[in-house]
């Protein structure tokens, strides 16, 4: 029963540490057996236990997953997940953007481990100094940098109102060849990152610049017949059908979008089947 209760918080640690719904799933396959097999008699705390058990699986997921890494084709973006309702009980959604989980892909495994631990889940250093074998000091540390290293993710906007604005007229103006428009809305740095995994055809590089940018989605949004709005990650997409589907998302800088987000690998859209 103490698994079941504590389930969507170890799917919450899980999935922030991975970005992924199956390498969450896996590590909570993985904890509920350890769990099962545990002789439970000197856990005083299931939940403080069972953290300690998916943190560390999570951290050797994501070694094992990194190592592979550069055998993926194209950009590598998290998997979206639907968050209505959130799988992840009452924790707060608000870091779990697709913007914000890719930007914490440039962090080691141990930074990730202690920047979610404390920053999601306020777990004191030396409760994950236990969980990482390292001492409260290191992981102060690991916060610190982690902490640089995602210093962007604090200027991206978290407002779903002006999240929708945007997206919505960023894909008017895209399909009616809107330039003008679109200079307005897109910052002259953006960014745009797909990833087709080699199962859909993407751009395997990030298209960098306004102009390309620009160039790019006015070419290609028309080819989508429907689009539909949704929450996924806790925060405002679009889900594109047509000749392919693929989620699109944006996050947003100072009024203007900064950085646009394509996930079309299909293996990464079965979490979100139910908006078909």
């Amino acid at each position: 029963m103490d698994f079941v209760e504590h389930r969507p918080m170890l799917y919450g640690l899980a999935y922030r540490m991975l970005g992924s719904v199956h390498d969450a799933e896996d590590v909570l396959q993985e904890a509920y057996l350890r769990w099962s097999a545990a002789d439970r008699s000197d856990v005083a705390e299931p939940r403080r236990y069972l953290t300690r058990v998916v943190a560390r699986l999570a951290v050797d997921a994501l070694r094992a997953r990194q190592a592979r890494r550069e055998e993926y084709i194209g950009t590598w973006l998290p998997e979206p997940v639907s968050t209505e309702p959130s799988p992840f009980g009452a924790v707060d959604t608000s870091d779990l953007s697709i913007a914000v989980l890719h930007l914490m892909e440039r962090l080691t495994p141990p930074q990730r481990a202690v920047y979610v631990l404390h920053t999601a889940f306020a777990v004191p250093y030396p409760e994950i100094a236990a969980i990482l074998r390292r001492s409260p000091e290191d992981c102060r540390q690991l916060h610190h940098r982690a902490t640089e290293a995602l210093g962007q993710k604090a200027r991206f906007s978290t407002d779903p109102a002006e999240i929708t604005r945007l997206l919505e007229g960023f894909l008017a103006a895209a399909r009616g060849g809107d330039v003008a428009r679109l200079e307005r809305l897109l910052h002259d740095d953006v960014v745009i990152w797909s990833d087709g995994g080699g199962r859909a055809r993407t751009a395997r590089k990030p298209i960098l610049g306004r102009v390309k940018a620009i160039r790019f989605f006015v070419a290609v949004t028309g080819r989508y017949l429907t689009d539909r709005p949704a929450l996924l990650n806790g925060h405002p997409v679009r889900l594109m059908d047509g000749r392919r589907r693929y989620t699109l998302s944006v996050n947003v800088v100072d009024g203007r979008i900064a950085g646009v987000y394509m996930v079309a690998n299909p293996l990464k859209l079965r979490a979100i089947d139910e908006y078909k």
